[in-house]
């Protein structure tokens, strides 16, 4: 009942796009991914280790930010070490395995973090927005629209 027959391009082509699966404690946490189109639904196979972790990662990010308030920002907090956490204004790749992201410390001085793909952890944090004059730099919005506006 309600089984579909692929053809074989269909199944191929199904099992090289990207894949998310998440479990929450609570079935309607917002901070669970959303399956559905996005910017990455080109084949993994086609892209650089960068740009595929690249690309996740603007994904996380996005969804991240979704559920923050006006009065928070996302931020990367580092794993190990005590480099403290970086306040995400920009992020890029450099092909064929190098992400960076950019942005600025706690006390406002600007930061860089270059890093391989085969080290990254990301652990993504809120942080209050530095003026209540400013609204909430939504970074993750502008890297997606980048993607959208790109992708092809």
């Amino acid at each position: 009942m309600g089984d579909q027959i692929e053809t074989a391009a269909e199944a191929i082509e199904s099992d090289a796009l990207p894949r998310c699966h998440e479990v929450h404690a609570d079935p309607k946490s917002p901070a669970r991914m959303k399956q559905g189109p996005h910017p990455v639904a080109e084949p993994a196979q086609k892209k650089s280790p960068a740009q595929w972790a690249y690309e996740r990662l603007i994904i996380y990010i996005r969804n991240f930010e979704k559920q923050l308030d006006a009065r928070h920002e996302v931020a990367m907090g580092f794993t190990g070490g005590d480099a403290g956490v970086l306040r995400i204004e920009g992020m890029g790749y450099y092909d064929p395995d190098i992400v960076t992201f950019y942005g600025s410390d706690g006390s406002g001085a600007k930061t860089q973090l270059v890093q391989h793909v085969s080290q990254l952890n990301v652990m993504l944090r809120a942080l209050p927005i530095p003026s209540e004059k400013e609204p909430a730099n939504r970074i993750g919005f502008r890297l997606a629209a980048d993607l959208e506006n790109n992708a092809g």
